[in-house]
Order: structure tokens, then C-alpha cells, then sequence
């Protein structure tokens, strides 16, 4: 079953920086400083999800690490601010890398570091207000997703449902260029 998540993106001035790096356009992986960065495994996965060497990431601190562990390729995932949902995306690749998280995101000293990274192998842009994700079933009017949320089955399937209303028919990715 695919699992539905929603993670605020863009609330804050380093939010918007790590979007910036990562979001808006793809970022190579597999040039010679990322590579060295990361376990085999995972260079793996990301290359067999992302052919062209080249993806766009986002991540979670290591107080999510339990449940970020059952993130896993084709979930699904809802990038958040500014009461919108700002763009959907379906995962790629999950894994767990500090360092390779410090190099996509530079984070200042003493800044919050995501160390649980996840590509994404489809990004679709968005404009879907709250007000649409408040009225489905089982969600609440008010609710500003403040903090990383797995949704039930329920409110996966209706989200889902929304996202397919509001954006343009999926086609196929094409494959990631820097």
C-alpha cells in the first residue's frame, strides 16, 4: 500500500534556502564528491530510481528516524507551506546519511540537520489551498500540518484523490538533468 505523508517545506527562511538547493531542480549524486558520500547500497537504489545521476531530495531529522524508516519507493509525499500544499512527490529512494545530507543542504552550525534523505522520482508542482485538504473526510478546518504526518489509509486514499483533481494528468518522469 502506498503510504501518504505530508512534511512542511517551505515555513521558513531555511526552509525556502534547502528548497531552493534541492527542490527546484534536480542535484547530481553520483559526481565524485556525493558518491564518496554514500553507502553502495544506497548509491544503487538512487541510480536505479534516478538513471540520469541526478535527483531532487528532501529529508527528515533524526527525531523521525523510526518512522521514516517505513518510507519506502512510490510512497507518496506532500510538500507544505504557506497553507498550500506546494508541490506532491513520490519517493524514490529512502535512506539514512548524514553526511550526504550535509552536502546537499550545507546547514549552518548548530542548525538542524536532516540526516533521513528520500528522492524524489516524480515532482509535481502545486497550488492545492488547506481549505480543499481540510473539507476531506477526517481532516480538521485549522490544521497548518505543523511537523512531519504519516496519514492513515483513509486520509491517504482521499488525499490522493484530491492531488488527481487539482494537478494536470501524471505522465511518465523523464529523466533527471542537472
Amino acid at each position: 500500500m502506498t503510504q501518504v505523508f505530508v512534511q512542511p517545506s517551505y515555513g521558513t527562511p531555511e526552509a525556502r534556502r534547502c528548497w531552493s538547493l534541492t527542490l527546484d531542480r534536480p542535484v547530481p549524486f553520483d559526481d565524485a564528491g556525493r558518491r564518496a558520500l554514500l553507502d553502495p547500497d544506497d548509491l544503487t537504489r538512487l541510480a536505479r530510481a534516478h538513471p540520469g545521476g541526478v535527483a531532487r531530495f528532501w529529508g527528515a531529522t533524526e527525531r523521525h528516524d523510526r518512522r521514516m524508516r517505513t518510507v519506502g519507493t512510490g510512497d507518496v509525499v506532500l510538500l507544505t507551506g504557506r497553507k498550500l500544499v506546494l508541490a506532491v512527490g513520490e519517493v524514490g529512494h529512502a535512506f539514512r546519511d548524514p553526511a550526504f545530507a550535509r552536502s546537499l543542504w550545507n546547514p549552518a552550525p548548530g542548525k538542524c540537520l536532516w540526516v533521513n534523505v528520500y528522492s524524489l522520482r516524480s515532482f509535481r508542482p502545486a497550488q492545492i489551498p488547506y481549505e480543499a485538504v481540510w473539507a476531506l473526510p477526517g481532516f480538521t478546518t485549522g490544521d497548518n500540518f505543523m511537523g512531519l504526518r504519516f496519514l492513515d489509509e483513509r486520509r491517504g486514499a482521499a488525499v490522493l484523490d484530491l492531488v488527481e483533481e487539482h494537478l494536470p494528468a501524471r505522465t511518465p518522469p523523464p529523466v533527471d538533468r542537472p
